[in-house]
């Protein structure tokens, strides 16, 4: 597939994270001449956070993660593309397993913290020996720089690799985070959404670790979308291997400057998501305000972000903001008409729930043509606001989806 027009010019320089090592290999589990799978091993007492799908059809490395996340530790990540062991059963559910002890071998650590992702097509049986077979090879390639690497493992129909890196202050002392992310298609976040894997050197538990990455992600991860579909393999794990040396962290008021940086790297990794969007030409951030409360404003930002209708005017550059207000009217959300306001780009459409006199549909049209789109809207009933980031819809998006098993 050709790379996504709004992808970043390169893959970014990430730091190394003291206490991690990461490794991919080619190993043909529906890929042939690309690497994919990825193991990331982490320091020992490394504390770890997660979000998963809340689908009911969850992939059956989700619900093992998600049996294993109380315990709080972890050693290994291993990740796997191009088959998503969803819906497979019991089948499944022992597969994991095969690749849980394999890895645990490989690294001679408790299989309680070996954590599993997939990604790929759904109701296919995982050929787990085809990445057990190399667990050792794996572990014995592990390096501190391997994010490309890493990145690229992880991958289906995405048309680049997505990394970010940032650094924070815990008591004074300078911790780095850094992650990847892999997603394009089947994105509606229901938690986080699509795959993620984020990494710090600084020393947080993990009750503290875990509300602070289901703070961010409610803020980025799950205020995307692309398609509205929510996957069954949606997995987000944020690890800590605690190789900085700084005071221990006892409440989330210490932890402020590191909620922030680790708010930035989500977000920078949730748009890199949208701007991959499967046949996406034009990345659009949709800003909420005037809503009964946040929650609601989310609500309506989704229902304009998700609507077909919104989306394909867009990729067609017809400014048909008729459409917006369809959207904000089906959203369900406490929302008056009569006071309604509507702007694209910089030019305000509707205030007030009547057409602007001096709205020139040229401006806007203009607007639509470039790649960054934005689409403001109050609802005229309270404070409450959102910003939610979609991508257009375009005739590529069918032609990916329908040739994706083949």
């Amino acid at each position: 597939m050709k790379k996504s027009p709004l992808a970043p010019v390169s893959f970014p320089d990430l730091p190394e994270i003291k206490g991690l090592r990461l490794a991919a290999l080619a190993v043909g589990v529906k890929y042939k001449g690309r690497k994919d799978v990825m193991l990331a091993e982490l320091a020992p007492g490394s504390t770890i956070a997660g979000v998963f799908t809340k689908s009911k059809t969850c992939s059956a490395p989700v619900d093992w993660c998600k049996k294993i996340l109380p315990k709080g530790r972890a050693r290994a990540i291993v990740v796997n593309s191009g088959n998503a062991n969803a819906f497979t059963g019991k089948q499944g559910e022992r597969d994991v397993k095969t690749m849980v002890a394999a890895v645990a071998r490989s690294l001679k650590c408790p299989q309680n913290q070996v954590y599993v992702a997939s990604t790929g097509v759904i109701g296919e049986r995982l050929p787990v020996e085809r990445i057990s077979k190399v667990a050792v090879k794996l572990s014995s390639s592990l390096k501190s720089n391997r994010w490309l690497q890493a990145a690229s493992a992880i991958m289906t129909t995405d048309t680049y690799p997505k990394g970010a890196s940032v650094t924070a202050e815990v008591y004074g002392q300078t911790v780095t985070i850094a992650g990847i992310a892999k997603g394009s298609g089947m994105i509606a976040p229901d938690m986080a959404t699509m795959l993620s894997f984020v990494f710090t050197d600084a020393t947080i538990p993990e009750d503290l670790l875990q509300k602070q990455l289901k703070k961010a992600a409610d803020q980025t991860f799950n205020c995307i979308t692309v398609d509205s579909d929510t996957s069954t393999s949606d997995t987000l794990l944020l690890a800590a291997t605690g190789q900085v040396d700084h005071q221990p962290v006892k409440n989330e008021k210490e932890l402020k400057s590191f909620q922030s940086a680790l708010q930035t790297v989500l977000t920078d990794l949730a748009t890199k998501v949208v701007k991959d969007g499967e046949g996406a030409s034009k990345f659009i951030t949709v800003d909420i305000t005037g809503a009964a409360s946040a929650k609601s404003a989310r609500t309506i930002g989704m229902a304009v972000a998700n609507s077909p209708l919104v989306k394909t005017a867009i990729a067609g550059e017809d400014a048909n903001w008729g459409r917006v207000v369809m959207a904000v009217g089906k959203a369900g959300e406490k929302a008056d008409r009569d006071r309604l306001s509507i702007a694209m780009g910089e030019t305000t459409i509707v205030t007030r729930g009547k057409l602007n006199p001096n709205y020139d549909e040229a401006v806007v049209t203009k607007h639509l043509k470039g790649t960054d789109i934005t689409i403001k809207v109050d609802v005229g009933v309270g404070k409450g606001k959102a910003r939610v980031w979609t991508c257009d819809l375009t005739h590529d998006y069918i032609s990916i989806n329908a040739d994706y098993r083949s």
